[in-house]
């Protein structure tokens, strides 16, 4: 602990706080805070403090260009310029700017001289300021929703069917096709509906993110087929080109955009010199959080904006990720490929720091997870002379993992229970009978537990909702099927986190009172708007019945009318508020005041000004379609995500509460007892599935096909692959990435890891009661070996 220098006056000087501030960090953070210039790789195992590491080092930054203790920018001003800090999502962006402005006002500063932004946000936010630049204007195209996009995939596969007979053709005869009637129409509907539809929206948002234009996917379909002429071969790439060029078409005649489409129209802007410079005065500097989950032109633009206009220094761009829980580039455009290349490019230049130590999980739980990563990069990859290492290696690829070992903290580590003592043996390896026994056991674990750990917090991760239903179901009717142990009785609360956000709340409730006030009259709407104030505990509980028989005398009663008791008389001026509201706003504020009304915590705020968004683009694009026509069809689609911000970790991490949650959703976030059962290999690490209705096609997905010759070409990789070393390609990043997966939902545990895989387990998941023999995943089988005392029948 840092003192004052002056021991007659306590209060530390302005460098004591900021040498404090410092302290806190560990040594791979410390490598940010003391951050001046240039490029920095900063990799960042699971639990070492990448965010808080990044929310104080932006804070000293700023504080020393503030206090002149920092080089001077090439102006000759040294606070020239803001910092720019960009993130993945809108709830990283709003906890890593409150980080920021904390630490700035233990430093004493205004917390100014800095913006962060999701990169969509930085990318919309540069390219309306030039339209003329970016083709981009707000007052004349609008941002293409999900399902707006789907049906635009849906239209051009059609256009696309009608315009190339011949390339259909092909597709459609496949392979063993005898002519008959019944059997084309049902390949015809398997490629219209789901084989075209899938490869348009693979290939239009890899190529787009690429920076590929319909010309030069035909271009790479050429070199396909010429290093290919021996195979079957579909023309994937030229297929996909033409999907993706009716798609681009239709959005252009229709004014709209797309995400891809902002990341683009930002780079437009920054090609024209003036408005380059003008930005690149603008920015110091910019730190990039969640780098592994970057696109290759995401990259570009970020790294565009951290340079120099005169080109007198090197572009001022600190990157922060971790390449071992890279888990979403089998889905989307992230290539987790492009920060392990920054990684080795500035490993080569001594400018790569480590963030080694994570103070979360118990010395068993960091020692399995090394032993994972190991044990998959040895099995899985390639050793370091290039050479298959393990009989399952595909050598012509990277290791799925970047060698980095987790390391605990120091001893005097001011994290609070730094690598807590294990529970129990840390680590347990369950092998039941079957997957009902599978829960049966975790209900009786998590009772031991909470017994023991009244404040403790714990999660079941599943690979995919189906488990997490079935998990959630048999622990919530523990009797109806046969449990020895009911957590509620003992207060337990089961949080199934993919069934609360299925059925949000907050669109029905907005609904709710959207009918009311547009019908105020009908005592279905009032009672409904009453229903919603009553849940919010807005208004006392009574008999709603008797306030809606006469919706009249209830909202407007005259002088005549009985006195009401209180309740009734709060119940009447939320409503009556409402409806001057609707009076006095105008439409587009009319959401966010009723989510005010409602007390919304800040994500609900959030989630209900993205509804807003949503409404006002859908009725703009239709100018037909009522705000109430709008949310409906969102309410009954039950589509709509909602935001998490700010206490996304305490919804998911509560005490009292088990939450069933999925491996992916988890990422970010940890707990003290950690459950991952239904390990078996046929999902962990799995195999890239052709769906048996699709199978005439050939034993490879179009769709991953397209992905992996995409990548291959981003990646100046040549011969480009052929139809079966692309396939081969997407199975191996399939693979590896499932094993990422696993990775991220181990490394969760701080001081209880309990996995397990059942003998016997359903062939889907869709159809849990169908159970036959299953192997367990290799990993599970491996730590079994390495840790023989964790095992358990």
């Amino acid at each position: 602990m840092v003192t004052s220098a002056n021991p007659q006056n306590p209060t530390p000087t302005w460098e004591e706080t900021l040498q404090q501030l410092r302290s806190r960090l560990r040594p791979g953070q410390q490598r940010m805070a003391d951050w001046q210039s240039g490029a920095l790789a900063v990799s960042a195992v699971p639990g070492s403090g990448k965010s808080t590491g990044m929310a104080i080092a932006s804070a000293i930054l700023l504080a020393k260009r503030y206090r002149g203790m920092q080089p001077t920018a090439p102006d000759g001003n040294s606070n020239s310029g803001q910092l720019v800090v960009v993130t993945f999502t809108r709830s990283a962006v709003a906890n890593l700017k409150a980080k920021i402005r904390q630490y700035l006002r233990e430093l004493s500063l205004t917390p100014s001289g800095f913006v962060v932004y999701t990169l969509h946000g930085l990318a919309l936010n540069i390219a309306t300021r030039y339209p003329d630049l970016s083709g981009l204007s707000l007052d004349r195209v609008t941002l293409v929703l999900p399902n707006q996009s789907n049906r635009l995939v849906r239209t051009c596969v059609e256009q696309w069917i009608s315009s190339n007979p011949q390339l259909y053709q092909r597709l459609l005869e496949g392979r063993q096709f005898d002519g008959e009637e019944t059997e084309r129409l049902r390949r015809q509907s398997v490629l219209r509906t789901e084989v075209l539809p899938e490869l348009a929206l693979t290939v239009i948002h890899e190529a787009k993110s690429s920076g590929l234009l319909p010309a030069d996917l035909r271009q790479l379909s050429q070199e396909v087929m010429h290093q290919d002429i021996d195979e079957v071969n579909y023309d994937v790439l030229a297929i996909a080109a033409g999907l993706y060029e009716r798609y681009q078409l239709l959005l252009k005649n229709r004014g709209l955009i797309d995400y891809d489409d902002m990341i683009l129209a930002a780079l437009r802007v920054l090609e024209d010199d003036n408005a380059r410079q003008l930005w690149q005065q603008q920015v110091f500097a910019v730190f990039e959080d969640e780098a592994q989950d970057s696109s290759p032109l995401q990259t570009r633009l970020l790294e565009i904006l951290a340079s120099d206009p005169d080109g007198n220094r090197p572009a001022n761009l600190v990157r922060v990720g971790d390449p071992n829980q890279a888990i979403n580039s089998t889905f989307t455009p992230a290539d987790p490929v492009f920060f392990r290349q920054f990684c080795e490019t500035c490993e080569a230049q001594g400018r790569l720091a480590e963030m080694d130590q994570a103070g979360r999980s118990a010395a068993i739980i960091m020692d399995a997870a090394n032993f994972m990563l190991d044990w998959v990069n040895r099995r899985y990859g390639r050793g370091s002379s290039g050479d298959s290492d393990g009989e399952g290696a595909i050598a012509s690829f990277k290791n799925p993992f970047r060698s980095q070992a987790i390391h605990p903290v120091e001893a005097d580590d001011p994290q609070i229970d730094a690598n807590p003592a294990p529970v129990g043996r840390g680590l347990e390896i369950v092998i039941p009978e079957d997957v009902f026994e599978t829960v049966d056991q975790i209900g009786q674990r998590v009772a031991e537990l909470f017994a023991q750990h009244p404040d403790g917090r714990i999660a079941v991760l599943v690979r995919e909702n189906r488990q997490g239903r079935f998990v959630a179901d048999l622990l919530q009717n523990p009797e109806q099927h046969g449990l020895k142990v009911n957590l509620k009785e003992l207060g337990i609360e089961i949080y199934d986190v993919g069934q609360r956000d299925r059925q949000s709340h907050i669109p029905a409730e907005i609904l709710a009172l959207m009918q009311f006030l547009d019908r105020p009259h009908s005592p279905d709407n009032l009672k409904a708007a009453l229903k919603v104030l009553v849940d919010r505990k807005l208004i006392p509980t009574q008999d709603l019945n008797l306030l809606t028989s006469l919706p009249e005398q209830f909202l407007y009663p005259g002088p005549l009318d009985p006195l009401q008791p209180d309740p009734v008389l709060q119940a009447q001026r939320y409503c009556t508020g409402l409806l001057r509201a609707r009076l006095e706003l105008p439409q587009y504020q009319l959401i966010p005041f009723l989510a005010l009304t409602l007390k919304y915590e800040q994500t609900e705020l959030a989630t209900a000004d993205k509804l807003s968004d949503q409404i006002y683009q859908r009725t703009s694009a239709n100018p037909g379609a009522s705000p109430i026509d709008v949310l409906s069809e969102i309410v009954n689609s039950e589509r709509f995500e909602p935001v998490e911000i700010g206490d996304s970790e305490e919804r998911y991490t509560r005490k009292g509460q088990l939450t069933i949650i999925t491996m992916h959703k988890a990422k970010g976030l940890d707990w003290d007892f950690v459950f991952i059962p239904f390990l078996h290999e046929q999902l962990i690490p799995g195999s890239l599935r052709v769906p048996p209705q699709a199978q005439f096609i050939g034993d490879f997905s179009l769709p991953e096909v397209a992905r992996a010759q995409i990548r291959a070409r981003v990646h100046e990789e040549y011969p480009m692959p052929g139809l079966a070393a692309a396939w081969e390609r997407a199975e191996y990043l399939k693979v590896a990435e499932e094993f990422r997966l696993l990775y991220v939902a181990m490394t969760r545990a701080k001081r209880l890891l309990w996995m397990s895989a059942a003998q016997k387990a359903p062939f889907t998941w869709s159809k849990p009661d169908n159970l036959e023999d299953k192997t367990p995943c290799p990993v599970l089988t491996a730590l079994g070996k390495k840790f023989p005392q964790a095992i358990s029948y």
